[in-house]
């Protein structure tokens, strides 16, 4: 069975083309600007949004069958715009059993595959699935083995090397760094992380700007959102990103 949080139909931003998007519940880190908190905990919440008067339950368990039911009712549009099935969560590779199991209907039916993930897990998880998956979408989120463990409450050196593993077995791999004030943004920030990328023998990066967008969710599970005043990055500031990654890297800004 998998803990699912929502799927997501029609959705363009989260790999090529128009995909199906399956939310997975459940993840054990704590980024606190987290924009899909429902997801968090691996049992179901309510959401409460009272000037909608809508109340909402995320989280329901399903079989790899019924999902993939759900995924081929969009498989003309996959095809049609080189688009697939990404899964998200959450994180992915806590449920990775169940998810091959998935995958397997999946590809069998030749439909592309898209993995995010932040990657904190042991390695055997991945090869319980690398043989599916198409492409790794794989948070990098900063190259401070302290900040990664006094904030994001997760162990760096285990992320690294699962990036240096999977590139070893010649996986296709898309390094997102979401780019956080106050957090990776500052310059020493992003040389550090340049440094550790370049080690690690990525090419290519995604910059992801820091939005606000998660946060009625917040709200809505009667949570704080630490994040909900920080101001948006400065076209400047983003501009100077990008073109210290695009020294070492090929790099895009994700909108």
């Amino acid at each position: 069975m998998l803990n699912i949080s929502n799927i997501q139909h029609f959705s363009v931003g989260d790999g090529d083309g128009i995909r199906t998007t399956v939310f997975l519940k459940g993840c054990n880190l704590r980024c606190p600007w987290c924009h899909n908190p429902e997801t968090i905990p691996f049992e179901a919440v309510k959401l409460n949004y009272p000037k909608l008067d809508k109340t909402e339950i995320c989280g329901k368990k399903m079989t790899a069958e019924e999902v993939f039911k759900e995924i081929l009712e969009d498989k003309a549009f996959y095809e049609e715009s080189g688009g697939g099935v990404t899964l998200s969560g959450g994180e992915t590779m806590l449920q990775a059993n169940a998810v091959a199991e998935l995958l397997k209907l999946v590809k069998q039916d030749g439909i592309s595959v898209f993995i995010d993930t932040a990657g904190c897990v042991p390695y055997s998880e991945f090869e319980k699935i690398n043989t599916y998956v198409d492409t790794y979408l794989f948070d990098f989120k900063t190259a401070s083995e302290e900040k990664y463990a006094e904030i994001i409450k997760g162990d760096l050196s285990l992320v690294k090397e699962n990036i240096r593993k999977l590139i070893k077995a010649h996986k296709n791999i898309r390094i997102r760094i979401p780019l956080i004030p106050d957090f990776n943004i500052d310059a020493q920030s992003i040389e550090y992380m340049c440094d550790a990328l370049r080690e690690l023998g990525v090419k290519k990066v995604d910059l992801l700007p820091f939005h606000r967008m998660g946060s009625g969710k917040y709200e809505a599970l009667s949570k704080e959102y630490k994040y909900k005043n920080t101001q948006l990055i400065d076209k400047k500031t983003l501009e100077r990103i990008k073109n210290k990654f695009s020294e070492y890297f090929e790099t895009t800004i994700e909108n």
